[in-house]
């Protein structure tokens, strides 16, 4: 993702029926461009079936909500 300015940035995944997987990140972040990696684990570390998960992007100071579908292939 690129951030035009710093902000606090919440990326998390959802499954399909709208519950929390996993939160990777939680913070504040200067401006730049970033990549990020999942591991395809839930919170507690155990691995996910492969499968539909949404993602979503939040600048929460910028009022930026982003949410898109992704596919975890194992």
């Amino acid at each position: 993702y690129n951030l035009p300015e710093k902000a606090h940035v919440v990326l998390t995944i959802y499954n399909t029926a709208g519950q929390l997987v996993r939160t990777l990140i939680d913070r504040e972040v200067e401006a730049g461009s970033y990549s990020v990696v999942w591991n395809g684990q839930d919170e507690s570390g155990r691995s996910v079936a492969s499968g539909v998960y949404l993602y979503r992007l939040e600048a929460l100071d910028r009022g930026f909500v982003e949410t898109k579908r992704m596919m975890l292939v194992r």
